[in-house]
């Protein structure tokens, strides 16, 4: 069995590693490997799903209100009252059990989510590469590592070529470290041990091997994720949260005063306990936390039809909220297939040199593959001679190219490829159409006509430069005096149907503005294929030159230019007038995607970009995302709409209960019926989070706003508490009722209100007009039946109900109808008056 390894593994060198933990440079074998996966998963010890529904189940009882409830009730018994325990008790949990369930399939919806998006690195078994979950590894494999992957677990290097890793998430240092073999001391501190990598980290640029020695619960990062939440609230959660408190604040602030109320008026204690508590446990939101979860969930694996896998469940009502949408112009509004047009030397003239060295440079380079290699390495080349890799310096985005070192026949040549502006400033030489090599200097106007023309017609170039080596090895050193080849043009064609694409989103006013580091020329050709009549385009340099006024920023069309550092400064401008979501799948998107209200990915992004998103596109298509927001708006939209039927009617029933309690001799509803209340009420809410969802709700971006929940609370609650007044008067005044039937009589009027607003409030137009989702219809006329059928069924005696004439059942249906009505139209009214506030 291998040694465990201490903690300061990195005060050894590798081979000492390799020795402790029976590993070679050709990896595990196999076998070896699945059994210490199995031995790491006993020490994992994960939760069973078993487990898992244990705790989510005990979960549904722990509000104080219901555990006070559960005690009170117990209580009575001790006290010689058993006639409701067990009723009490069977509509608590049945309702704990209701909450549960769909509480676990929203759970499993996520697990599932997880499960298609499970990151996957490149190790060495039994001497071969292969990809397998990250999650899978174990001390003693050897990672290949390249720009763009996640570092899986804390390992030390056994190879490194110009490595940097981002750090941020373990010593907040954004800026790249660079990484090499070695031993370090062993009390060097975290930011400092410049020879291995940790979990949770990322390759920024370069490539490496290192040798796994610690995974899952004993690595670094695992354990700051243990001590510290490293969720994020978005604003919904908080708004959601503040409001449910605020709800919470209300409903005991009342029970209490209720209480006060009836032990005033001599009434029993025990009896006027549980009636208060009651109606806390049945008025509190207690489902606000389920229904959005419920929602959510539903609404992730709508959107996983939609080809959108969600990331992060609390990022749907974040997506909902979006008006401007920010991306890079490859894959999005282009094709993402990229063509090699034309390869050319320095002036222009075609050129078959340029050609040559620009296929060595891709085909011999071993870092993350990307589209330009790809199309490089099909290039119709034919080498006289041996070629052979001698060296390499791999790409980064300071320096903005890579260096190849190779031996072609007897020579050694230093090949770079990269971006034109950086490369011209390392040559000092350019060669000619007749092969020779001249001064660049007097050449320069003419190179850079070339490459500008080329940009106005659309066309992308990188530049190909070349020198004599007279040595094997190399590093960014050797980059200076160098011959300019040449260019090579490349074009990526814009998408069809991009300008409707374009045109779907601004219906759902949503604006577009493209980011990119391509040259102003390209971006603007591409911004006249896609149909923007006069572009703006604003470059990089504006941005340095000492930023950048409101209104330029609104206007423009395209950033060019851009610097991946940028693109996060652009972000956080652009938020302070906008909801912004940004796409992006390449590790220079990285931080704007971490910035972004919303971020979004693809899933043939590097690892990194994919982690850092909250949503991750199947297909990389703006049609796809519309689909996607649509679904974010319906879920917000759903979330919204209990929030609604909750406010109103809690302020409404707490205000009647008040003033029933002040004017009656009795409880105006026993306790037992305020929790069969809540419990009938329950199904039918719980089906909201998969309800139809009006056009026009989705229309526009639904923003968390207090202030009108608050409005509609007050508006609403005392309608709702008109309306129970009047039903107070006629039971009392008109028909003559007794206490059963007063309290009978007001159950029916309370839940089939409760059901009737479900149906009103889900529309901002006329109710009749909007077809509510099958499962709410169902599930609510089920609770209708139940509840005329309660007083009449054999065990109506037990829950306090006693049979109502015609008379009575009739005029209760005229009070809820009148309820209707009048709610209806007060709600076209209310959303009419403050509905730009939404």
């Amino acid at each position: 069995m291998p040694t465990e390894p201490n903690n300061a593994f990195w005060q050894y060198n590798s081979a000492y590693w390799m020795q402790q933990l029976n590993s070679t440079p050709d990896g595990l074998g196999e076998t070896e490997a699945a059994k210490r996966l199995l031995l790491q998963g006993n020490i994992r010890k994960p939760v069973s799903r078993f487990t898992k529904d244990i705790r989510l189940l005990l979960s549904q009882f722990k509000s104080p209100l219901v555990l006070l409830l559960i005690g009170a009730v117990i209580l009575s018994a001790f006290l010689g009252d058993t006639s409701d325990v067990f009723i009490i008790l069977f509509i608590v949990v049945s309702t704990g059990l209701m909450s549960f369930f769909q509480e676990r399939n929203a759970g499993r919806v996520v697990e599932k989510l997880q499960a298609l998006i499970a990151l996957r690195c490149t190790v060495i078994r039994d001497g071969q590469a292969l990809e397998v979950d990250s999650d899978k590894i174990v001390p003693g494999d050897i990672l290949v590592l390249n720009a763009g992957d996640m570092i899986p677990a804390d390992c030390l290097l056994t190879e490194s070529n110009e490595l940097h890793t981002n750090e941020a998430s373990l010593t907040g240092e954004s800026f790249p470290v660079r990484k090499d073999t070695g031993t370090c001391d062993a009390l060097t501190e975290l930011n400092k041990r410049t020879n291995s990598i940790w979990q949770g980290t990322s390759v920024v640029s370069g490539h490496a091997k290192a040798i796994v020695i610690a995974t899952g619960g004993k690595t670094i990062f695992s354990n700051l994720a243990g001590s510290a939440s490293l969720s994020v609230e978005t604003a919904f959660d908080k708004g959601t949260k503040k409001f449910g408190f605020l709800l919470l604040q209300i409903t005991l602030v009342l029970s209490v005063l209720i209480l006060c109320i009836n032990l005033l008026n001599h009434k029993n204690v025990i009896d006027s306990a549980l009636f208060a508590l009651a109606l806390a446990v049945g008025m509190a939101p207690e489902l606000l936390p389920a229904i959005t979860t419920i929602a959510m969930s539903a609404g992730a694996n709508r959107m996983l039809t939609k080809k959108v896998i969600v990331k992060k469940l609390s990022s749907i009502q974040n997506l909902g909220e979006i008006n401007l949408l920010c991306t890079d112009k490859t894959g999005t509004i282009t094709e993402g297939t990229i063509e090699v047009t034309a390869i050319t030397n320095g002036l222009g003239d075609k050129d078959d040199y340029t050609a040559t060295l620009a296929y060595w440079n891709a085909s011999l380079e071993s870092g993350y593959n990307n589209p330009i290699d790809e199309v490089l390495k099909r290039l119709p080349v034919v080498t006289q001679e041996p070629v052979q890799k001698t060296g390499e310096v791999p790409y980064d985005f300071t320096r903005k190219r890579l260096s190849i070192a190779l031996q072609a026949g007897s020579e050694r040549i230093l090949v770079t490829k990269g971006a034109c502006k950086e490369l011209l400033g390392i040559c000092t030489m350019i060669r000619i159409k007749d092969g020779t090599e001249q001064p660049i200097q007097g050449y320069l106007p003419a190179v850079e006509n070339t490459f500008r023309n080329a940009g106005t017609n659309g066309m992308r170039a990188i530049g190909v430069a070349y020198k004599k080596l007279a040595k094997e090895s190399i590093s960014k050193d050797d980059e200076t005096e160098m011959v300019f080849a040449g260019f090579v043009f490349l074009q990526d064609p814009v998408k069809p149907g991009i300008a409707e694409a374009i045109n779907a989103l601004g219906q759902l006013q949503i604006g577009m503005k493209i980011i990119t580091g391509d040259n102003r020329n390209v971006a603007r050709a591409i911004a006249l294929q896609i149909g923007i009549k006069e572009p703006v385009v604003v470059s990089g340099d504006e941005l340095n030159a000492g930023g950048i006024s409101p209104e330029r920023l609104q206007e423009a069309h395209i950033f060019a230019e851009v610097e991946p550092q940028q693109k996060e400064q652009l972000i956080r401008l652009l938020q302070k007038k906008y909801t912004v979501a940004y796409m992006g799948d390449g590790i220079n998107d990285v931080s704007a995607i971490n910035a972004a209200d919303v971020g979004i990915s693809v899933n043939n992004a590097v690892d990194i970009a994919k982690e850092a998103a909250d949503f991750v596109l199947l297909e990389k298509d703006l049609s796809v995302l519309t689909d996607g927001i649509k679904e974010g708006r319906k879920t917000f939209a759903n979330t919204l709409k209990y929030i609604y039927i909750n406010t109103g009617s809690t302020f409404g029933n707490m205000c009647s209960v008040a003033a029933a309690s002040l004017l009656l001799p009795f409880l105006p509803m026993l306790p037992k019926q305020i929790l069969l209340t809540n419990f009938i009420t329950d199904f039918p809410y719980l089906a909201v989070a998969s309800d139809n969802v009006d056009e026009e709700q989705i229309a526009k971006p639904g923003k968390w706003n207090l202030k009108l929940i608050r409005n509609y609370m007050v508006i609403f609650g005392i309608h709702s508490s008109l309306f129970d007044l009047i039903t107070f008067l006629v039971l009392l005044k008109v028909l003559h009722v007794t206490e059963s039937g007063f309290q009978t009589g007001w159950f029916i009027e309370s839940v089939l209100t409760e059901l009737f607003v479900l149906f009103i409030i889900r529309t901002h137009g006329n109710f009749f007009k909007s077809k509510p989702a099958a499962a709410l219809s169902v599930l609510s006329m089920g609770g209708l039946i139940l509840t005329l059928a309660l007083p009449y069924l054999p065990f109506a005696a037990e829950i306090g109900m006693i049979p109502l004439p015609a008379k009575n059942i009739l005029y209760m249906l005229l009070i809820v109808t009148g309820y209707i009505l009048t709610a209806d139209l007060l709600k076209v009214w209310f959303f009419r008056k403050y509905g730009n506030e939404i």
